[in-house]
């Protein structure tokens, strides 16, 4: 089995346009990339589509002055943004700071809001981390869709836009891209929405019970066998 590593190479020398999708909101993508480039994979800023790049493009056109719920190391990320007075709530992947005290905050400054906005840095519903799984920004995200009678707008993967965002940077019809992911709502069902083909790796968060109404053209097993 080939090393992912040394396969994205090849993929890269062959010609192939490549992008790394991610909801990664955890971090910034410059820590993001140099984690992956401990782990051996060649990769630069400029290869990777992620969700708060694409929210400040929003929060920027639309005057939006945001008052974060995000994790502490992705902060960075929006510090060319006026946070002064929030007109919105914008929420990732906190981890830790999802306390009561902090969604609480959240819900007072949009209920607040003549017009409340909620913009979610992703969908997801879990991922998974070398002690387990844990629950993703959905949840949260759905809690404050609930509490404030309001509907988020998405910005990470699934969502269509994300997959057009990558596809543009690419210059890249979606007839002619595929979506390889182990996540079957964010990566394959975002994906075939926006005109994609999407193959499935059958590791990580993967789990058979979720497959719902979508169906990849193939699946990637654990040793590297493709159905």
């Amino acid at each position: 089995l080939t090393p992912l590593p040394l396969l994205l190479n090849r993929i890269k020398a062959s010609g192939l346009k490549l992008r790394f999708c991610t909801n990664e909101t955890q971090a910034t993508r410059e820590k993001f990339v140099k984690k992956l480039q401990g782990m051996g994979f060649d990769i630069s800023v400029a290869e990777v589509t992620a969700p708060a790049p694409a929210a400040c493009r929003i929060l920027k056109e639309r005057s939006l002055r945001p008052h974060l719920l995000v994790h502490d190391d992705l902060v960075p990320e929006f510090a060319e943004i006026d946070k002064a007075n929030p007109n919105c709530v914008v929420i990732g992947d906190a981890a830790e700071n999802f306390t009561y005290a902090n969604l609480n905050e959240a819900f007072r400054v949009l209920i607040g809001l003549e017009k409340p906005v909620l913009i979610s840095l992703g969908r997801g519903r879990y991922y998974k981390e070398t002690d387990g799984l844990k629950l993703d920004v959905g949840a949260y995200m759905k809690a404050l869709e609930y509490a404030c009678d309001v509907q988020a707008e998405v910005v990470g993967k699934p969502a269509k836009m994300f997959f057009e965002s990558a596809l543009a940077e690419m210059g890249v019809p979606p007839q002619q891209a595929i979506m390889i992911g182990d996540d079957i709502v964010n990566d394959v069902g975002g994906a075939q929405q926006c005109g994609m083909r999407a193959l499935q790796v059958r590791t990580g968060k993967y789990r058979s019970v979720h497959t719902l109404h979508l169906h990849p053209m193939g699946a990637i097993m654990e040793k590297g066998e493709i159905n």
